[in-house]
């Protein structure tokens, strides 16, 4: 591993966000973009280090206009990107497979957005705090109000970085095939597959006392 590299803080020059294929998917919509970062739990964190490209997979959460990414205070991709270090985060949805009468017309139906941007630390003790708790409830929706409060030690340990929701491309994608008019009688079966995510059955720890019931934010799932 390299030493951190010093970048500077200033903004620079502003990517280009503009979609030059199939424009007509694309959209500078916040709510659009916002929506489509609330129903994720991973982003990809892509950034290049001495000219080598790196993308990197990590838990994330929006707070109003930002994005929180977090790790420990000893990862290289934190230290650089708290530096400044310029980086896009991509998140993905892919909704359902598109089959048309032949592959090259098939597709996905997806929506997806890339933030692109500088990070900075959260240094403030008690935001730190907020935007950890706000990561945990993220990931499972009413967790964080049964664990136990982070240690001193935890919290030194980590690092939370503020991205802001400022450059930014949604692009997306629903509906059945697009089929040329020529192509629609070929009697290949065309239509949509929808895909979705779903949870499974909670599974407990094999060292967990006896007598603990499911939490009520896993009943049901």
């Amino acid at each position: 591993m390299t030493a951190t590299t010093k970048h500077s803080a200033a903004a620079g020059p502003r990517a280009d966000t503009r979609l030059r294929r199939l424009p007509e998917r694309g959209s500078k919509d916040f709510d659009l973009a916002a929506a489509i970062i609330d129903d994720a739990r991973i982003g990809h964190v892509g950034f290049t280090l001495e000219g080598q490209p790196y993308v990197v997979p990590m838990a994330v959460a929006r707070d109003g206009h930002s994005l929180l990414l977090h790790g420990s205070v000893v990862s290289r991709l934190m230290k650089n990107l708290a530096a400044g270090l310029p980086c896009c985060v991509t998140i993905t949805h892919v909704d359902g497979l598109v089959l048309a009468r032949s592959a090259f017309h098939s597709s996905m139906n997806y929506r997806s957005v890339m933030v692109f941007g500088r990070a900075h630390a959260v240094t403030e003790p008690d935001e730190k705090a907020r935007g950890l708790d706000l990561l945990t409830d993220r990931l499972l929706p009413g967790r964080r109000a049964e664990l136990r409060q982070p240690t001193r030690k935890e919290l030194n340990a980590t690092t939370l970085l503020r991205l802001p929701l400022e450059q930014f491309t949604a692009k997306t994608r629903d509906g059945p095939p697009d089929d040329p008019a020529n192509e629609r009688d070929v009697p290949v079966w065309a239509g949509v597959v929808p895909l979705s995510l779903q949870p499974g059955a909670p599974e407990a720890a094999p060292d967990m006392p006896a007598g603990i019931d499911l939490p009520r934010y896993l009943r049901g799932r």
